[in-house]
């Protein structure tokens, strides 16, 4: 009786075990700007489209393009090589907008292109370095390596929801 107990405590811890290491994985669409490539938590995710030059909004910051309209939806489209310092900014093919669902907002962010979406595992993800910049870098949650590649994650709900972006703000005055 003791050696089933134990069999069966020891198939209970597996399971446990198991679950946990399932919970801890996440998936992230990944995306390159300039020579980096970032990932972001897929569910955050709405589609992707090829890019479509927006109508510029008057006093906008640079690096708000401008607005589409997405069935209906007037989307801001956030182009995130200017917004976090890429030297080069260039619009091609390759170039599209990954249309975001953050706090119940639709918003549009311009990458210079998708690479695949990636299910990492806890252990995969390390914490973000330690930086004394002026730079902010709070929307960094972690950084992992996937074979050659070094992936950045970004808390895109954070970065998008940032003071500098004035879109949520504009989105709680319309409520």
């Amino acid at each position: 009786m003791d050696m089933r107990n134990e069999a069966t405590h020891l198939a209970r811890n597996d399971q446990a075990r198991a679950a946990a290491a399932q919970k801890a994985k996440a998936e992230f669409l990944t995306f390159r700007l300039g020579a980096e490539e970032y990932g972001i938590d897929i569910l955050r995710v709405q589609e992707i489209r090829s890019y479509e030059e927006p109508t510029r909004i008057a006093n906008a910051p640079s690096f708000i393009k401008g607005v589409v309209n997405l069935r209906g939806v007037i989307v801001p489209v956030v182009d995130l090589r200017i917004k976090l310092g890429c030297e080069k900014v260039e619009y091609n093919g390759f170039t599209v907008v990954i249309v975001l669902n953050v706090h119940g907002r639709v918003v549009g962010a311009v990458v210079d292109s998708v690479s695949d979406v990636l299910e990492l595992a806890g252990d995969l993800i390390k914490p973000a370095p330690e930086m004394n910049t002026t730079v902010d870098t709070g929307f960094i949650t972690g950084i992992a390596s996937v074979g050659e590649r070094m992936l950045i994650l970004m808390d895109i709900e954070a970065l998008m929801s940032s003071a500098d972006m004035g879109l949520m703000e504009s989105s709680q005055q319309l409520q």
